[in-house]
């Protein structure tokens, strides 16, 4: 039986546009923390979507409501402990700010992509679509996503593996204090990756 440390817990908030990586990331930072003893649970946007808010659309008010029921979710499992890992688009600033101060120990990282990265990857074909008219209220076409102008961190997908990406992620955090020294192994190149303190503009 897998023995956790008790630690307090936090949140790793995962925002990008669609197909930017950030579901991939998520689950190979789930494998990295687990495997150092953290309890962790991850928030999926999709997945959220389809269980908890299945019955909210995709105008600006129901993502907002969205990103609002999955903070909310993730303060009581972040005040339990877990290290809560959220990988959703959660496209508009005020929503996301809205939920760092609900959260509290709450770290914000930007899954950066080139909008034709993501098109190229998106094997759906939900880009194609929006870009004919066929799907209203799309992230990055029709509809506006705000990228962070404070992240935590900022990870560059198209340039490096989403194992990197996670473990990057992992050690960054680690020089934070929010996790614990050691348990992984050393990250990408600090140049494939880029780390923005608090306070700057992106």
């Amino acid at each position: 039986m897998r023995k956790f440390v008790e630690r307090e817990g936090m949140t790793i908030w995962l925002t990008g546009l669609p197909s930017a990586g950030k579901s991939t990331i998520a689950r190979r930072l789930a494998i990295l923390l687990e495997g150092m003893g953290q309890r962790v649970i991850v928030l999926d946007g999709d997945e959220v979507r389809e269980r908890l808010n299945k019955g909210l659309g995709f105008s600006k008010e129901d993502r907002d409501e969205n990103v609002r029921r999955i903070a909310y979710v993730a303060r009581l499992l972040t005040e339990a402990g877990a290290v809560v890992i959220v990988a959703a688009i959660s496209p508009y600033r005020a929503a996301r700010d809205a939920a760092r101060a609900e959260i509290g120990r709450f770290a914000e990282i930007h899954v950066s992509c080139p909008i034709e990265e993501c098109i190229r990857r998106d094997v759906k074909g939900l880009y194609k679509k929006a870009l004919a008219g066929q799907i209203e209220h799309f992230t990055g076409v029709s509809d506006p996503y705000e990228a962070p102008l404070r992240p935590e961190l900022v990870v560059q997908t198209e340039r490096e593996m989403p194992q990197d990406s996670a473990r990057g992620i992992v050690f960054f955090l680690q020089s934070l204090a929010y996790l614990p020294a050691g348990g992984t192994e050393e990250p990408a190149p600090t140049e494939r990756l880029a780390p923005i303190p608090r306070g700057s503009e992106a």
